[in-house]
């Protein structure tokens, strides 16, 4: 069962706006590394001139955004069964990678001209500074765009662009202190800056470069698998959490939980347990796509009771009135087991030898097992209202029958059918509010032995005990033979 933040309509318009900020930066690097490679040119400054190859490198690098982003959100299909997240992580790689190489390959030429070529001396044209500083307005307005979009979206690839025009930023501001020099008359000014902008290229690309392999390493992001552990903690029913499993992948948050749950809890709850999971992790948590699993175990406080109903479920088999005793040297365990009527001794004897068997398998070889085999009426009889003679009859032998316990009051609400099988007779009675349910039922039980010695026509009877005062209802919950 998965968790997923995001409509189909919603994701639909990040995807957009993802590749609309892509495609602007794209338009933006062009404009600026023009500029920047016509005023390198034209001052000569290797700063800008280095600049400006970087700038070549981030049309390319943007361009790669642009696809990658547009790929990244596709679905899921056969041959790619979480999607095709981490292509923006691969492409952010690639634009690390090309980073580093500029980074050194400036370096290099800055430390070659302050070696060689000491008293260089540049022109800082007006139109150098103009470059430079509409490049440095440029940066920060697509360094903000970015990281807010890559913020809300949880792009890997926008993230990298913005770390990546964060650099530019700081390049383009040690360029523009280095044309200053220059216009000052320091010597080789330009080339100094140009080591600067190298330094500031690098550490962009190792900050890059450490994020997306962390990305591509499926490393959990930070305090996110302990959040999911106080979340699932939070739902009713589940008993322990055998672990927590995050990783990013594009822009969505994957991860496995799996929690134990009590081993009697029917299936329809199970399921109910992991929506509700679900829901609660998809609510806290942006761009989650959770897969929920559970384990079924005993609780601590599991009774013996709910242990033999539990394995007769199992089995499904119908069993009741279980006793369990616990002698000295031995847990005693005994039921009545429900079999269709028409079964063979045979076949119904091997299913209850069955249940025996799985009952001793749980709690123990010495374990003493015995069951009481009670036939089941599996079919639908059709019945009919009895006669009114023979309906008077049953209802005046069940209140002199009533009056002889001291226990139950008032017999009402008898009803007699007439079916295949013979008669079945449903009837409410009062007792005491403050009675116990086996006082009760013992009474209830002697009624209705009495009442069949006497009619020999009832086949089944049915007697609904409800405590003084109640309303009296058609239907409830039976005390039944």
């Amino acid at each position: 069962m998965n968790a997923r933040l995001e409509s189909p309509a919603s994701t639909a318009s990040l995807a957009r706006l993802k590749r609309r900020v892509a495609g602007w930066s794209i338009a933006a690097t062009v404009m600026v590394t023009a500029l920047k490679l016509t005023a390198g040119l034209v001052s000569g400054s290797l700063a800008l001139l280095a600049d400006g190859a970087h700038g070549l490198l981030d049309i390319g690098a943007t361009t790669l955004t642009f696809f990658a982003v547009r790929q990244a959100d596709r679905p899921a299909d056969e041959d790619h069964h979480y999607g095709h997240g981490k292509i923006e992580a691969v492409t952010a790689l690639c634009e690390s990678t090309l980073l580093a190489l500029l980074a050194l390959a400036a370096f290099i030429e800055a430390v070659r001209r302050l070696a060689f070529e000491p008293q260089t001396m540049l022109s800082a044209s007006p139109f150098a500074f103009a470059a430079v500083v509409f490049s440095i307005c440029v940066d920060a307005t697509r360094w903000r765009a970015l990281h807010l979009v890559a913020r809300s979206t949880g792009s890997e690839a926008l993230a990298a662009d913005a770390l990546h025009f964060s650099s530019d930023l700081a390049s383009s501001l040690a360029i523009l202190v280095g044309l200053v020099a220059t216009k000052e008359g320091y010597a080789n000014a330009d080339a100094k800056a140009t080591l600067i902008v190298a330094v500031l290229i690098g550490l962009a690309a190792l900050r890059l470069a450490r994020r997306v392999i962390g990305v591509l390493l499926d490393t959990a992001p930070e305090g996110v698998a302990e959040r999911v552990r106080q979340i699932a903690w939070r739902m009713p029913g589940v008993l322990g959490i055998d672990g927590v499993r995050v990783r990013p992948a594009g822009g969505v948050m994957m991860g496995d939980v799996s929690i134990t749950v009590p081993r009697s809890l029917p299936l329809d709850r199970v399921s109910e347990l992991k929506a509700s999971l679900t829901r609660a992790l998809a609510a806290e948590l942006k761009r989650a796509d959770f897969t929920v699993s559970t384990r079924p175990v005993a609780p601590d406080d599991e009774s013996a009771l709910e242990r033999v109903m539990l394995i007769a479920a199992r089995e499904r088999l119908l069993v009741h009135h279980v006793t369990v005793q616990w002698l000295d040297d031995r847990l005693a365990i005994g039921f009545d087991l429900e079999l269709d009527g028409r079964l063979k001794l045979k076949d119904a004897h091997q299913r209850a030898s069955r249940l025996e068997a799985a009952v001793r398998d749980e709690f123990g070889p010495v374990t003493e097992v015995e069951s009481h085999i009670e036939p089941l009426e599996t079919r639908e009889l059709a019945g009919m209202p009895a006669d009114a003679a023979v309906s008077a009859r049953i209802a005046e032998t069940l209140s002199r029958a009533a009056a002889q316990s001291g226990t139950i009051r008032t017999i009402h609400n008898v009803r007699v059918r007439q079916t295949p099988a013979g008669l079945v007779v449903h009837f409410h009675c009062l007792g005491s509010p403050d009675t116990d349910v086996a006082t009760i039922h013992a009474a209830v039980d002697e009624i209705e032995q009495k009442v069949k010695h006497e009619i020999a026509d009832i086949a089944r009877l049915v007697g609904h005990a409800e405590p003084t005062g109640a309303a009296h209802g058609a239907s409830a919950s039976t005390a039944d033979n």
